[in-house]
């Protein structure tokens, strides 16, 4: 299995990096897991916000013409997933060798041009995460999916 990363933001804290880095080393038994970072576009006027997640849009599509693979993006107002039913959705996508390419926008979330690029989307939880912990919750889950497809104890 191979997942992939692509999140508008970098992760400046060292505690979170540590921890996604804790948790990529660990999938890596199982599968490969990479990680893309794009700068976020400063704003300072809310009203500009549309206009930015249009910006940092374009900086994905691009990427994404040269990363072929399964796109789901993560959006608060999708469907959740329990961690079993995430299990089998990494399963059957991954079934066939594709790269499994989640999209993680900034703080405010990913233009609706991205969404409709999507081929799937999801949400972590209805709850609103700070960008680092969603990027933690996001590379753990996967940890936990596929130690529960693969039968491992970790999930109980």
């Amino acid at each position: 299995m191979k997942v992939t990363i692509l999140s508008i933001g970098k992760i400046k804290d060292a505690f979170w990096q540590k921890a996604i880095d804790e948790y990529i080393k660990r999938i890596s038994a199982f599968a490969t897991l990479s990680s893309i970072e794009i700068d976020n576009k400063a704003f300072k006027d809310p009203e500009n916000a549309e206009v930015i997640k249009k910006q940092e849009a374009e900086i994905i599509i691009k990427r994404l013409e040269k990363l072929p693979g399964i796109i789901v993006a993560l959006d608060e107002h999708e469907k959740e997933f329990s961690s079993k039913e995430f299990s089998t959705f990494l399963e059957q996508k991954s079934a066939y060798g594709d790269n499994i390419i989640f999209l993680l926008g900034g703080p405010r979330g990913l233009h609706q041009s991205v969404l409709k690029k999507a081929h799937h989307k999801m949400s972590l939880s209805r709850m609103t995460f700070p960008h680092n912990l969603a990027k933690v919750v996001l590379v753990e889950q996967v940890y936990r999916a596929i130690t529960i497809s693969k039968g491992k104890s970790y999930h109980y």
